[in-house]
């Protein structure tokens, strides 16, 4: 129930902020939508609301038509910067099969830069009657097949759509009731996905670009929307990941396989380059480890080792 503030007409709510516009917080309380602002201090002390904040907010019962005001911003599970949203449980890493071709490197790229902040992530596989349509039945098959076996071995969900309700209704059932990101690079159809899974929210959709083999950014503003039991976050689509702050004695933690196989290395520092017994090496050279994912590793690694420091100026 609603707390009483001082004003007897006043009283705090708790919410989630569901949109940030010029300003204004919307906040979704007990089924209902709040405009809302934050208080003065809140500049001062240098804090600022986010999209999937957690918050209590006072509302003035006798005057529905005035703005409520944010009060307090609940602990922060963690918050992604490119898109701008907070407390994420699950990402949904959609990546077609086929314009743009599907590419192993960059899937693991955005699957460790979800891991890094301890989200969840399900991979989606688009454009399936595309390729169909291109490659024939038995090389379309082979791909997901392969796809699919990989990653699952990993310990990751793969949901493959083409196009049809059924597959976006198969979708659906992998929903809970969590807060997810949709994630990828541009032409993917990440706004395509959001259109058959929320048809009132009406995501702008644009065209492959033939000459870049990408798709133009076409989402604005980061928005939640209700599905089923769950929230989903429209996010801008981009193809450039950076690793800012993951250090590289922490990207192991970002492939479930070797961080399961470093159990067994020699040393508890080892990185699974170049040290004597190490567990990591050993199962990838049995073939146990996909040669592509201890690539990637090995990548990730090194632009993580390269990457310039970054300098913080002083107040």
């Amino acid at each position: 129930m609603p707390n009483k503030a001082e004003n007897s007409s006043v009283v705090v709510k708790s919410g989630i902020i569901y949109q940030a516009i010029s300003g204004f917080y919307y906040v979704w309380s007990d089924g209902e939508s709040y405009a809302t602002k934050p208080r003065g201090n809140f500049r001062h002390q240098q804090m600022k609301p986010l999209v999937g904040d957690r918050v209590k907010f006072e509302y003035d019962e006798s005057d529905s038509q005035s703005n409520s005001r944010l009060i307090e911003i609940a602990p922060r599970r963690n918050q992604l910067v490119r898109p701008t949203v907070s407390n994420v449980d699950n990402a949904l890493v959609v990546t077609s099969l086929i314009e743009p071709n599907f590419s192993y490197n960059l899937l693991d790229y955005f699957l460790v830069s979800v891991e890094a902040h301890d989200i969840q992530p399900l991979i989606l596989l688009t454009k399936y009657d595309l390729l169909l349509e291109q490659k024939g039945q038995v090389e379309a098959e082979a791909l997901v097949g392969e796809i699919t076996e990989l990653y699952a071995k990993v310990g990751y969900k793969v949901v493959v759509l083409d196009g049809t309700k059924a597959s976006y209704d198969r979708l659906g059932t992998h929903i809970e009731d969590a807060l997810y990101v949709i994630m990828g690079q541009s032409g993917v159809g990440k706004s395509t996905l959001l259109n058959h899974m929320l048809p009132d929210a009406q995501i702008e959709t644009s065209a492959i670009s033939d000459a870049l083999n990408r798709g133009r950014h076409t989402t604005r503003e980061v928005t939640l929307y209700r599905y089923n039991e769950g929230l989903l976050a429209d996010t801008p689509g981009f193809s450039a990941i950076e690793f800012t702050t993951l250090e590289k004695e922490e990207l192991q933690t970002c492939f479930p396989e070797i961080l399961e196989a470093s159990n067994d290395c020699k040393f508890r520092s080892c990185l699974h380059i170049n040290e004597p017994g190490c567990a990591v090496k050993a199962q990838w050279e049995a073939g146990e480890i996909a040669e592509s994912r201890y690539q990637n590793y090995l990548q990730i690694f090194e632009r993580i080792e390269q990457r310039k420091p970054v300098y913080r100026k002083k107040n």
